[in-house]
């Protein structure tokens, strides 16, 4: 196992240019230092630095392996963070989850509020749009669907149904209509609007499928906020969750869709280890408010 103490010299030197400095800066001696370096070079099998002159020059493997140990600091960083928030009684960190539309419609009330009745937490928030590999935030909101699996280390609420619109242009023969059926989209040009292999995408083409079609799509986009405008030209229509429509302009308007209704289910996810967590209690209230009919 490598050695955190020397990794830092390393740091220091590659940093500095120098042993003597090094050793200046952080009161060792240069013959301390450029033993601490040799034994990291046999501790790793690496040869880190050449003898240029009367100086060193790190070898390509030693900055790579200074620049890997970054993380390692980081995560030390944070363990001191955690540790001195404990000695002081602080209420510590909470870190929450978020896709795109649910993050700017709903985050910005609950870290108001946590931030004003829990000054001195730390909040990390997490875009978990894609959430393959990624650890679980303590909380996470998401798009919940069939074979989907829940972590069994965590609680899931669920928050609201979140229907599909239609976008379309306000001169659209659709745009008087109060609901549309699906089915009748099927012989329209679409602006695809969504990750390929997203929750959403999949409800939205689910429900197309029942309504016996695939969506003809006429231009490409991974967002809802880029394809809106898209609609605006006359392309085709879009159709995207009410969450993520936000303000239209001028010129568009949204029209329900039935027979299937496509609707997202949007829940949120408690670590059990947190659920108890005032901040954690407070965030969870406040979602389930701001989502709340």
């Amino acid at each position: 196992m490598l050695d955190v103490a020397k990794l830092r010299l390393l740091r220091a030197v590659i940093a500095t240019g120098s042993i003597r400095a090094t050793a200046t800066r952080l009161g060792y001696t240069p013959s301390a230092v450029s033993q601490q370096l040799a034994a990291l070079q046999r501790d790793t099998g690496l040869r880190l630095f050449d003898r240029v002159g009367r100086g060193i020059e790190p070898t390509s493997a030693g900055r790579t392996l200074a620049g890997e140990a970054e993380q390692v600091f980081s995560a030390l960083s944070a363990l001191d963070g955690v540790a001195d928030d404990l000695r002081a009684g602080r209420v510590g960190s909470l870190s929450i989850g978020y896709f795109a539309s649910a993050g700017a419609t709903w985050l910005p009330p609950v870290a108001a509020a946590l931030q004003t009745e829990f000054p001195e937490l730390r909040l990390d928030l997490r875009m978990t749009e894609q959430r393959d590999g990624l650890e679980l935030p303590d909380i996470d909101l998401f798009v919940d669907a069939p074979g989907i699996e829940h972590a069994p280390h965590a609680d899931v609420h669920p928050l609201v149904d979140d229907p599909f619109l239609a976008v379309v242009q306000a001169t659209d023969p659709l745009a008087a209509r109060g609901e549309v059926p699906l089915a009748e989209l099927a012989d329209r040009r679409w602006v695809d609007n969504d990750l390929q292999r997203g929750a959403c995408r999949r409800v939205l083409l689910d429900a197309c499928a029942e309504a016996g079609f695939s969506p003809q799509f006429a231009v490409e986009t991974h967002d809802y906020r880029t394809a809106i405008p898209f609609v605006a030209t006359g392309i085709g229509i879009t159709v995207i969750p009410r969450l993520g429509i936000g303000d239209l302009p001028a010129g568009l308007t949204t029209v329900r869709l039935a027979s299937p209704q496509p609707v997202r289910k949007i829940a949120v996810s408690v670590k059990k280890t947190v659920a108890d967590h005032p901040a954690a209690v407070r965030a969870l209230e406040v979602l389930q408010a701001v989502a709340g009919p």
